[in-house]
């Protein structure tokens, strides 16, 4: 019987995605993981459900949430960015 080889599969995933998802805003750009880690994960847990910016602080860290947080930006704009990263990556971060 096969192994399944995690780390073959890691890279298949990151040759189709790269290892980070970006968007611009104002002319600046922010860069988002295509995956997870396991600390992220259980960081997210820890999360309230409506705490957008420590969703957004734990997945640009801190450095990036700082100029982040430079923009004028709606909730709107945040749930934009949420679901295009979501159909991208599969993640699907934001959603009910």
């Amino acid at each position: 019987m096969a192994r399944f080889d995690v780390n073959a599969a890691r890279a298949q995933r990151q040759e189709a995605h790269g290892r980070t998802w970006s968007f611009e805003l104002d002319g600046d750009t922010f860069t988002l993981p295509t995956e997870l880690s396991r600390a992220t994960a259980k960081g997210l847990r820890r999360l309230d459900d409506n705490d957008v910016d420590g969703l957004l602080a734990l997945l640009m860290g801190a450095d990036q949430f700082a100029r982040f947080e430079e923009h004028d930006v709606t909730m709107q704009d945040i749930a934009a960015v949420l679901e295009a990263y979501g159909k991208e990556t599969g993640l699907g971060l934001g959603e009910d």
